[in-house]
């Protein structure tokens, strides 16, 4: 069986997708999404236009590619699986709050990019859309679960939990704290556990 350009067994073109897609998280981090052209791409990863284009037939198809990159690159499936495996809700909730805390501050120039643009920009639009769903699955999953064990506090619903935990993932909280505050990840994730479980946790029924 012939082998195309996307099969996975392929290791040259795997090294070169890859190749594109970190040339593309670097111009972001850089330059700025306005900075963001297949010739751009292919200049920083040392191939020709042409060859970027047996990859990916447009910058829409590149930019929806960055978000499954990202999140291999990262370890996203490794830092929310504990969330998926906490024996209740509660644990649940603290290893959230340990993700958020260690995995999105390594993401905060790729989505500084996206939002300033995301208005204008289709693509950058579309990705920010592919991440928001995501991150509104997660939420939804730990409201629900809260609730299903009755250690949701009574002042939320299952609908008003969700959109203030996907509120609280915000760019401007982790750099103010991070960066504008000099806070720690460490310092972060102790004070963000104690602001989660005294918001959105009530104590067990007797």
């Amino acid at each position: 069986m012939a082998r195309t350009i996307d099969d996975p067994r392929n290791a040259r073109s795997r090294r070169t997708r890859d190749a594109l897609l970190a040339a593309t998280r670097a111009i972001l981090e850089t330059e700025g999404f306005e900075a963001l052209t297949m010739t751009a791409v292919a200049e920083r990863a040392g191939i020709t236009r042409r060859a970027v284009y047996l990859h990916f037939n447009s910058r829409t198809e590149l930019v929806s590619a960055l978000f499954d990159y990202l999140a291999e690159r990262e370890g996203l499936a490794e830092s929310t699986d504990p969330i998926r495996a906490a024996p209740d809700a509660v644990t649940a909730l603290r290893a959230w709050v340990r993700h958020l805390a260690t995995y999105h501050p390594r993401l905060l120039a790729v989505d500084r990019a996206i939002e300033r643009v995301r208005h204008t920009d289709a693509d950058a639009a579309r990705h920010r859309e592919a991440v928001t769903e995501a991150q509104l699955a997660n939420c939804r999953w730990l409201a629900e679960r809260l609730a299903a064990e009755n250690r949701l506090a009574p002042h939320w619903t299952v609908r008003s939990a969700t959109d203030m935990l996907w509120g609280l993932i915000s760019t401007d909280l982790f750099e103010r704290m991070l960066t504008g505050r000099g806070w720690s990840q460490r310092r972060l994730e102790k004070h963000l556990q104690a602001l989660y479980l005294s918001t959105f946790v009530q104590d067990p029924p007797p």
